[in-house]
């Protein structure tokens, strides 16, 4: 099973029927994804499942669906044991951005919590989930998959929002701000998190 996020409701790509509440079953095959997300952004449907016959397949066909966007980003924890998370579009957020060129995935996310925070010294310990989140762009849907990673740093020095990506604020968060951050968080971030 795979969640899909579109907004704060997820598209579940799943092999299981089940009998309809909340939710509504589609076929993956056949499933207009389009639809099924103004569905989600216009109704009280709280979560859409694409079903398939094959678990292997699942999340690959639903990927040729609309163009991906890869990403790569951290949970960063300092030597206190906080983590760094920035504030950006009026939501608590981790670190994170696109691919650029060539690079590997693990030098992007270090790249990109670098640009976003300007923590340095950054190590990565270990891979986290992938997360799945579909946004709009210019009039079109996209896939953003988004490799995490955690990682750690000694780094002490002053925090550097990047203003021009729309980050007004980078925080070393405890456990108690953390669960306070995430009531204004994103879904793929509560479950990271």
């Amino acid at each position: 099973m795979y969640k899909v996020f579109v907004g704060d409701k997820p598209i579940i790509l799943t092999t299981v029927v089940e009998k309809e509440t909340n939710f509504k079953n589609y076929l993956l095959n056949t499933a207009n994804v389009r639809k099924v997300i103004r569905k989600l952004n216009t109704t009280s449907l709280q979560e859409a499942r694409l079903i398939h016959k094959n678990k292997d397949k699942l999340l690959k066909k639903f990927l040729k669906k609309l163009p991906n966007v890869i990403a790569g980003g951290g949970k960063v924890y300092n030597e206190q044991g906080d983590v760094l998370f920035i504030y950006r579009n009026d939501k608590w957020d981790l670190p994170k951005g696109k691919v650029d060129g060539r690079e590997t995935i693990e030098y992007t996310a270090l790249r990109e919590v670098a640009e976003e925070t300007g923590v340095a010294g950054l190590q990565i310990t270990k891979p986290l989930e992938t997360t799945y989140h579909i946004f709009k762009r210019n009039g079109r849907y996209k896939i953003k998959i988004t490799y995490w990673f955690e990682m750690k740093t000694s780094f002490n020095g002053n925090l550097y929002p990047q203003i021009e990506e729309g980050i007004t604020k980078v925080e070393w968060l405890n456990k108690n701000q953390i669960k306070e951050a995430l009531e204004n968080s994103y879904a793929n971030i509560k479950m990271l998190v």
